[in-house]
């Protein structure tokens, strides 16, 4: 029986516009099993996984769960567990990172100021500071959501740490196990899908020299799906690799159709055409279901860079 990112890929399903959203991620680690929804079942008590849901909900900070690469047995809690907070937003990309020996201190973090990219709670709440060493890999592996995770994940998160490279962590959910093996790199929030070693290798020396590669990139958390296919496609048409110069600063419309305006750093802005279309033929999401579906895809119809004068009328 095949698998679904193996249906996914045999079917060439297009990647862009198929990131998580979120603005900010929280990051807290936590090793041994994690469950289908792992906040609220692993080692970490429950009901402080249900708090930082409630917390977190509507703010645009998403949590995850990170453990290092590796064996994972059954072993308890860890007298000490390393945080990041990162703000994906292009031109005001923030990565923090702070180790607590108490979890719950993850409470007194004020959730709506990190939607907003005001880190200084992390400061003050958890006594964190700015990530200094290089950018991060985190590889969902979960393979209790997915048995896809757990089949392509954890072979490349191992093979990435044995070959020395820093920053590698496997994560509980990125969304989107059809294109596993997938990863988040941060500071700057892409996403990526089918990726191998050699890919990552490249991805992060990019992110280090303030560049991002495209291929097999599914968007930047910080937008919606329409914005992120918009913004691959304006990547794809100018050529432009630089992580921090382009922004989504308007989306018109409503499914099925979308008109994004995508601004460069330097002031020009292009207007982009985005359709919803359905993912043909119907097979299962997710290889934990039999339930048939058509996933949406994001199809960039029109791509037209704006003159001056309508830039700067919006």
């Amino acid at each position: 029986m095949s698998t679904c990112s193996t249906v996914s890929r045999d079917l060439q399903e297009p990647l862009a516009g198929t990131a998580a959203t979120a603005r900010t991620w929280l990051l807290l680690e936590q090793p041994g099993p994690w469950g289908a929804k792992a906040l609220t079942s692993s080692h970490l008590d429950p009901a402080l996984g249900r708090a930082l849901e409630k917390a977190a909900k509507g703010t645009g900070v998403r949590i995850a769960l990170i453990r290092r690469p590796g064996r994972h047995a059954d072993c308890g809690s860890p007298a000490e567990r390393r945080v990041y907070v990162a703000h994906t937003v292009p031109g005001h990309c923030r990565l923090y990172t702070a180790t607590i020996t108490d979890p719950r201190r993850l409470l007194g973090l004020d959730f709506a100021a990190l939607g907003r990219g005001d880190h200084r709670t992390v400061g003050t709440a958890l006594g964190g500071r700015p990530h200094t060493g290089g950018p991060l890999a985190l590889v969902c592996t979960n393979g209790k959501r997915d048995r896809c995770c757990a089949l392509l994940g954890r072979p490349l998160a191992a093979e990435l740490a044995a070959s020395g490279l820093d920053g590698v962590w496997e994560v509980t959910h990125l969304g989107g196990h059809r294109f596993s093996p997938t990863m988040l790199v941060l500071p700057y929030g892409y996403a990526y899908g089918r990726v191998d070693a050699h890919a990552v290798g490249e991805i992060l020396h990019g992110v280090r020299e303030g560049r991002i590669v495209p291929d097999g990139c599914r968007g930047n958390s910080a937008w919606e799906r329409p914005g992120q296919a918009a913004e691959l496609a304006v990547r794809t048409m100018t050529g432009e690799c630089a992580a921090d110069t382009l922004s989504v600063v308007r989306t018109d419309g409503a499914a099925p159709r979308w008109k994004v305006t995508v601004a460069h750093a330097d002031g020009r802005r292009w207007r982009v055409v985005v359709a919803q279309g359905a993912s043909l033929p119907p097979r299962p999401e997710s290889c934990g279901t039999s339930v048939l579906g058509s996933p949406a895809r994001m199809e960039v119809l029109t791509v037209r860079e704006l003159s001056m004068t309508a830039a700067l009328a919006g």
